[in-house]
């Protein structure tokens, strides 16, 4: 890797605090903001709530930028995670270490859609949020680890304007070229055609095979936001950093924003468009973080973020059904949650499995116990 090594730089609290923030919405949050929304019907809440849900094809909401923010901050944290370990033990162990993490994170992928309730192949859902981290930062490493940052920005455009290229032109048998449906779509079609199992949708799947190939690029825009600052300005003022960040991120909207008018802004089909568009917004979220955390270094309010973010994996897995937080929140907190009024339940109830999830990750971090996969 043509990459020099450069002093060993500060941990980036911003990052896990971010990892956390981005985290926090999926296990818990959202279901605060609905009860509060519900409860009150104040308009900004009742704003916030409609944001806390995926749009139904083309859009946008904060809801739909949390997984690839996820994507964007572990590609964030390869320059910082892989230099050492690259003068250490060399490519081949690296590789060995890549191809566990992804074997792993595909497996729990399919965990949480229901592995274990087993109901027959053709039920089974093999796609997955988890395996789709986990094959495009794959990908992505590979890109990092045998291409200089040249080379790595023209795989992040090739990707880009390969799949935008494929999407419009190829044909799909009964529709076409370019018609970007939930059943028409050349990555819809692809999916039905070779992805095994149950598709999410039944003639689509969020997380299938085509559309997993751009999302190597929103990790690709993480590894480059995170080259840039651990070598590319590790002597430039951190404000200066900061601002840096916030012009990228912005011009990445801009460009999203016009792509959009020929390649929409699309979760489901993780358009192109989409990976610049939420990229920019990744990049105004670290440099937010980063510019509050590291450069102004007020940290108290970040913990509990931090908490989430250092066992992000571990709390996944558990929201998604390894421990019925609901049940153990109404066992401690469910006879002080009844002398609330009916229509508040619901928000003391969502703020009491807020409490239980801390406390466990509280318990964890100060033991030392991590999920490290």
């Amino acid at each position: 890797m043509s990459v020099p090594v450069k002093p060993k730089a500060e941990r980036l609290m911003s990052l896990d605090a971010l990892r956390g923030f981005d985290m926090f919405w999926i296990i818990s949050g959202e279901g605060l903001i609905h009860a509060l929304a519900k409860a009150t019907q104040w308009p900004a809440l009742l704003w916030m709530s409609g944001q806390l849900h995926h749009t139904d094809w083309d859009g946008i909401t904060f809801y739909d930028m949390i997984f690839p923010l996820f994507l964007f901050i572990a590609g964030v944290s390869m320059p910082y995670s892989m230099q050492g370990k690259l003068t250490a033990d060399g490519k081949g162990k690296i590789y060995a270490t890549m191809i566990r993490r992804t074997l792993i994170l595909v497996f729990l992928g399919v965990v949480v859609n229901g592995l274990f309730k087993f109901n027959g192949y053709e039920n089974t859902r093999f796609a997955s949020v988890l395996g789709r981290i986990g094959l495009a930062w794959f990908f992505a490493g590979l890109i990092y680890l045998n291409f200089n940052l040249k080379g790595q920005i023209i795989w992040f455009w090739g990707i880009l304007i390969g799949y935008w290229a494929a999407m419009m032109f190829i044909p799909v048998p009964g529709y076409g070229a370019g018609v970007l449906t939930m059943n028409g779509s050349l990555e819809s079609y692809i999916d039905r055609l070779l992805l095994p199992g149950r598709l999410h949708d039944g003639v689509h799947d969020p997380e299938g095979i085509l559309s997993t190939i751009p999302a190597i690029s929103t990790a690709l825009l993480g590894v480059f936001t995170g080259q840039f600052l651990k070598f590319i300005s590790p002597n430039w003022p951190m404000l200066r950093k900061g601002l840096v960040l916030i012009g990228a991120g912005i011009v990445l909207i801009a460009l999203g924003w016009l792509w959009n008018f020929n390649f929409p802004i699309n979760k489901r089909l993780w358009s192109s468009s989409f990976v610049l568009y939420v990229g920019g917004f990744s990049l105004l979220f670290l440099a937010v973080f980063y510019l509050i955390v590291d450069v102004a270094k007020f940290r108290k309010w970040a913990f509990p973020f931090i908490l989430i973010g250092s066992n992000s994996i571990l709390i996944y897995l558990a929201a998604e059904g390894a421990v019925n937080f609901l049940h153990t929140a109404n066992y401690l907190f469910g006879g002080l949650i009844n002398f609330a009024p009916i229509l508040w339940q619901p928000v003391w109830t969502a703020a009491a499995i807020i409490v239980v999830q801390v406390a466990l990750l509280y318990f964890l971090y100060k033991n030392k116990i991590f999920l490290k996969i």
